[in-house]
């Protein structure tokens, strides 16, 4: 009978370990031609499974994009947009990051940062100069931002005289923090660079951008 035929050959799926270990850790194609050979007898939650897993990443990245390049970005806007990116190109990112970073300081992408309140805008390229030219002051250098960029994207979208500026004077002045001990701060905890609330322990229901969290 097929079931006994099956259940004797060597590739069996009674258990997941058996399932997971083989030809899943291999390239995309692969798990094609696998999930059709066998898909009578593969679990197919268990494809779908790791199929969200292996590729959530790439999905996301290839949404955020396409969510940028749907917008209704007029040819002006579409060259100030590449003009950005190649602003931070020094930090080898890939495309569909600088997009990201982009969409997510300037509200293209959603951000919890921002909650409800930051609205679509076309990033300026002087703007995002002046922001990484004023972290560089910061004695942080382009490894740095790199990972500050990651942590911390919306930092291109922040004010740098009401946010950037006075926050950093703020560390300095009232918390003696500055030199390496700034810098290694700001790459712990780069939000700390936009904070613009204080409740004070009144809760004012804007936790991500209050310095309650430090």
């Amino acid at each position: 009978m097929p079931g006994k035929s099956l259940a004797s050959s060597p590739l069996t799926f009674d258990s997941a370990t058996c399932f997971c270990t083989a030809d899943l850790a291999t390239s995309a194609p692969n798990i094609i031609s696998f999930s059709v050979t066998f898909s009578s007898s593969v679990p197919q939650k268990a494809i779908k499974r790791f199929g969200s897993t292996h590729f959530s990443s790439k999905k996301w990245a290839i949404h955020s994009t396409s969510q940028i390049e749907n917008s209704a970005l007029s040819n002006e806007d579409r060259k100030t947009w590449e003009a950005c990116r190649q602003a931070l190109s020094a930090f080898n990112f890939s495309t569909e990051e600088e997009d990201k970073i982009l969409g997510k300081a300037f509200g293209h992408v959603h951000s919890p940062y921002w909650g409800e309140e930051r609205k679509k805008e076309v990033p300026k390229l002087e703007i995002v100069n002046e922001i990484l030219d004023y972290l560089r002051t910061l004695s942080l250098s382009d490894d740095d931002l790199y990972k500050l960029l990651k942590k911390f994207p919306e930092v291109l979208g922040c004010s740098i005289e009401h946010e950037l500026r006075t926050n950093v004077q703020i560390l300095e002045k009232d918390w003696g923090i500055k030199g390496k001990s700034l810098k290694n701060l700001l790459l712990r905890n780069p939000k700390v660079l936009g904070y613009n609330v204080d409740c004070k322990g009144d809760c004012m229901a804007q936790c991500t951008r209050c310095w309650v969290r430090f």
